[in-house]
């Protein structure tokens, strides 16, 4: 039996991401409150929104899968958020120019039928060139990267502020690592779209 599956998460980037699977699904906007907690580090705070957000959509699909999803960016220990603003996306690259930002991108599986769930968050290192306040105005008046986490968007013309990502999961740093969530599925009894696949 193919098992509904939910993705818990507002992000178009997320929602096009398991579109590549071939598996239909439903979206659904969970209600949570997204701050960090005190003293929280930040792959714990990832760790915990993607399965927070899972649980808050699971009593309106009490037998479905529910994919949680979130990322955090981690700077000298320091989180960098979304900016939300070209005024805040400046700061951000100018903080990040010449230096590793560790993107941990949490993922969890909820099984809302009996409560068994799994998360893992999948780091990604990226290594930003060394920009100009130039360069980063003219990329700033190009794409509106103010809705992602860095302020660089890698799946578009943000990959021309990078110089080198490291990562088990070329998807991991867009959002949602699609790897280690073809894994949890078939673990899950889920069915890949692959006929023979493991």
């Amino acid at each position: 039996m193919v098992r509904r599956i939910v993705l818990a998460s507002s992000s178009p980037y997320r929602r096009q991401l398991l579109e590549r699977l071939q598996l239909p699904f439903l979206t659904e906007v969970p209600a949570v409150d997204e701050a960090a907690r005190p003293g929280e580090a930040q792959v714990q705070t990832a760790l915990r929104l993607a399965l927070v957000k899972a649980q808050a959509c699971a009593p309106r699909h009490p037998q479905a899968l529910i994919i949680g999803a979130d990322q955090v960016a981690e700077l000298d220990g320091q989180s960098i958020g979304k900016p939300g603003s070209r005024d805040a996306a400046r700061r951000q690259l100018q903080a990040m120019r010449g230096r590793s930002v560790v993107f941990h991108s949490a993922l969890a599986l909820l099984d809302a039928a009996n409560g068994r769930y799994s998360v893992h968050s999948v780091p990604t290192t990226v290594e930003f060139r060394p920009l100009s306040d130039q360069a980063i105005e003219d990329y700033l008046q190009r794409e509106a990267a103010y809705d992602c986490a860095g302020s660089a968007k890698i799946e578009a013309l943000g990959i021309c502020l990078v110089q080198s990502v490291q990562s088990q999961d070329p998807t991991a740093l867009i959002g949602l690592p699609l790897i280690l969530l073809t894994t949890l599925l078939g673990e899950f009894g889920m069915p890949l779209p692959l006929p023979g696949a493991p």
